[in-house]
């Protein structure tokens, strides 16, 4: 069975290729019913997209007939936006019931494939781009494969490994016996000073991270004790994020207790993710230092959940997991009350793969506009990860990202779940 799934796998992937070479070369006009400019914040009906190669070509008002030369695809019924970035995702996993033995069973060539599967959900489903935050090191090859066209799947920015302390939320020898690993270190990405911090800092990047992801405080579904309590101190945090600037990477602290959260934001993070616990003096902090919160909604939620499903999660985590949903939605209506700046990710892998866009929903009820929502997996995004001249919007010279979805989704903000049409650099991965 493995055999056989892996060979399915193997030829979607093949049949995904060959219909998207053969409109590659060719140049694509777009007629879109409703184009949503997140530049300007206003929804432009009636726009005809010109996408030549990898990227647009031009934004024209109308719908523009095209030569015979050109391919036409009919948008007219759908809203259209720039594909769209998911800042916290794990491309290699999925948490499920009895997942946790994976580490101790699973092969690097076993994540691989995962890792392809999940990767294709996610492009599939709207997403693009991807920050993927921690992982075994697959994540990197994955990156490279889909940039040198041998895989299909999103953009892929990464943190290779997050950076922990041991017995941390980020130390994956937690709850193994010992004498099954040997002790991590920096090379790791374990570590217990600055100067380990540092040298955990240049061996990710060394290793091909784009990103630095440091676990702040403990965790929710990590097997330790607590998730809340901080897990550096600030003169670590401190040595993290200067080490990064100085390579001129980004620092996304994982954080769910309030001490940790604000050793990072004074450490000169770029993002807080999840923030479950973060107090109202700790948000004030964090809108004065122009610090992004990425809230993580759709695992928080869906953590909650599964912790009343008996046998679900092992105990610890279990106890940890309860009342993160209602926790996190709480600190999120407040920073958004607050003007904070809110930055979209989902933390998917803590749930499955391709249902990131159910992270639009949880926003949107919780007090953002739908147009807020769209720029914050959008421009927003982009402008995070230093990439808002290649995509993020669609205007002529970027790449030709683009997902269309059923309806007029700005009136019903529930269609942007309903995604119709998928495109990453000009080549068509959905077109239902």
């Amino acid at each position: 069975m493995k055999l056989k799934n892996t060979i399915g796998l193997v030829l979607h992937s093949c049949l995904i290729f060959v219909c998207t070479v053969q409109l590659y070369s060719q140049t694509i006009y777009l007629h879109c019913g409703n184009l949503v400019n997140v530049n300007s914040g206003k929804v432009e009906p009636g726009m005809t997209l010109v996408v030549e190669q990898k990227k647009i070509r031009e934004v024209l008002h109308g719908y523009v007939d095209p030569p015979a030369s050109a391919k036409l695809i009919d948008l007219k019924d759908k809203t259209v936006m720039p594909g769209w970035i998911d800042m916290h995702v794990h491309i290699e996993s999925v948490i499920e019931r009895g997942s946790y033995i994976n580490r101790f069973t699973l092969s690097e060539s076993d994540v691989a494939y995962l890792a392809a599967s999940f990767g294709e959900k996610t492009l599939l489903a709207g997403f693009t781009t991807v920050r993927e935050l921690g992982g075994t090191g697959v994540n990197v090859a994955y990156k490279n494969a889909i940039l040198k066209g041998l895989a299909t799947g999103p953009r892929i920015y990464t943190s290779f490994k997050a950076i922990s302390s041991t017995g941390g939320h980020g130390d994956q020898t937690s709850g193994a016996k010992k004498g099954i690993y040997n002790a991590p270190g920096p090379e790791s990405g374990v570590a217990n000073s600055p100067d380990e911090c540092r040298k955990a800092v240049r061996q990710m990047l060394k290793d091909g991270a784009d990103v630095i992801k440091v676990t702040a405080t403990g965790g929710v579904t990590s097997l330790t004790r607590d998730g809340s309590r901080p897990q550096f101190s600030q003169e670590e945090l401190n040595a993290i994020v200067e080490t990064a600037r100085d390579y001129g990477v980004h620092v996304a602290a994982h954080a769910h207790g309030d001490e940790g959260i604000r050793r990072a934001i004074l450490a000169g993070v770029t993002t807080i993710e999840h923030g479950s616990q973060m107090t109202d003096s700790t948000m004030d902090l964090l809108v004065r230092k122009g610090v992004y919160y990425v809230p993580t909604l759709t695992a928080g939620m869906s953590v909650s959940d599964s912790a009343r499903i008996p046998g679900f999660f092992p105990e610890m985590v279990r106890v940890k997991a309860i009342e993160t949903g209602r926790l996190i939605r709480n600190v999120f209506e407040k920073l958004v009350k607050k003007g904070a700046r809110i930055a979209f990710g989902t933390d998917a892998g803590v749930f499955p793969h391709g249902k990131n866009g159910l992270e639009f929903q949880y926003m949107h009820e919780l007090g953002m506009s739908p147009m807020d929502c769209i720029r914050a997996a959008t421009v927003i995004n982009a402008s995070i990860l230093g990439i808002s001249d290649q995509t993020g919007s669609l205007e002529a010279g970027k790449f030709a990202d683009i997902v269309a979805v059923e309806g007029d989704a700005m009136r019903d903000f529930n269609r942007i779940q309903q995604v119709r049409f998928v495109m990453k650099e000009g080549r068509i991965y959905r077109h239902d």
